[in-house]
């Protein structure tokens, strides 16, 4: 039982790497060049693991599915939907331990997950979508579950989105990767008016065939939608009405789902 933390270059050699039986620290002492990535293995029974891959990024809880992550070393505007000084200069710290399961915990936010990206499918949860603006890092489904709720602002950190070029059909779905139990969401629309707009109402669905239409407001505070608890593994936000606005685009700042994990006697 055991985790491990590897730093690796374009070519997939190993440049540094540490381990811990339940716990590990790596202190990587050099400056990330292109196509570097950062690799986390976990041996460990529990799948639940806090993470950091970063001294300026929060130790934060994932679910490990596959036992083994892999996250690209930002580059380019990637850079721009983190802090500033975030996997930059020759100092990196690097920390993940084992972690209580969270079905231990009362309420949670399920939907956090600042070291999600776009081909993860190793760790949860997950946010993936239909259209992202452009295509651009700034606009992308991870946005919505970076933990980041400023909101009057876009386009970098700390103002990251979720924005959906403008597309009526655009859906946003989170992945748990497990049976969570959903209680309520805190949802911030993008408020950087007059740029942006808003939607006056959504619809959130799960897959458990439980579904609900929300009505939404002009507010950069957030939204708290009630509902009965819910056990589902994905939710999918979508049918984004926007508002009667000139401005074109409305967006997501944040989407908070908030809960415990599924116990087996639930």
């Amino acid at each position: 039982m055991s985790i491990t933390i590897s730093i690796l270059n374009a070519k997939g050699e190993v440049l540094e790497q540490a381990s811990g039986k339940e716990s590990c620290c790596l202190f990587y002492q050099s400056s990330y060049q292109q196509g570097d990535i950062i690799e986390v293995q976990s041996s460990c029974a529990t799948p639940f693991i806090d993470l950091s891959l970063d001294s300026s990024l929060p130790l934060s809880s994932v679910y490990f599915k596959n036992k083994c992550f892999s996250f690209p070393i930002p580059q380019g505007d990637k850079c721009q939907t983190y802090p500033p000084f975030a996997f930059q200069g020759s100092s990196h710290r690097i920390m993940a331990r084992v972690t209580e399961n969270p079905a231990s915990r009362s309420c949670f936010n399920l939907a956090l997950n600042p070291y999600d990206h776009g081909e993860n499918t190793t760790i949860f949860p997950h946010a993936s979508a239909n259209v992202e603006t452009r295509g651009e890092a700034a606009f992308a489904a991870r946005n919505a579950i970076d933990g980041e709720i400023s909101s009057n602002n876009h386009g970098f950190w700390p103002y990251t989105s979720w924005g959906i070029n403008c597309d009526p059909e655009a859906a946003l779905t989170l992945d748990f990767g497990r049976k969570v139990i959903i209680e309520k969401l805190i949802i911030f629309t993008r408020a950087d008016f007059p740029h942006d707009a808003w939607w006056e109402s959504a619809q959130i669905s799960l897959d458990n065939g439980w579904t609900k239409s929300i009505s939404l407001q002009k507010t950069e505070q957030g939204q708290q939608i009630e509902i009965e608890p819910q056990i589902a593994s994905k939710l999918q936000l979508d049918r984004l009405v926007k508002a009667d606005d000139p401005s074109p685009f409305p967006a997501l700042t944040q989407l908070e789902v908030w809960g415990r994990d599924k116990s087996p006697h639930d």
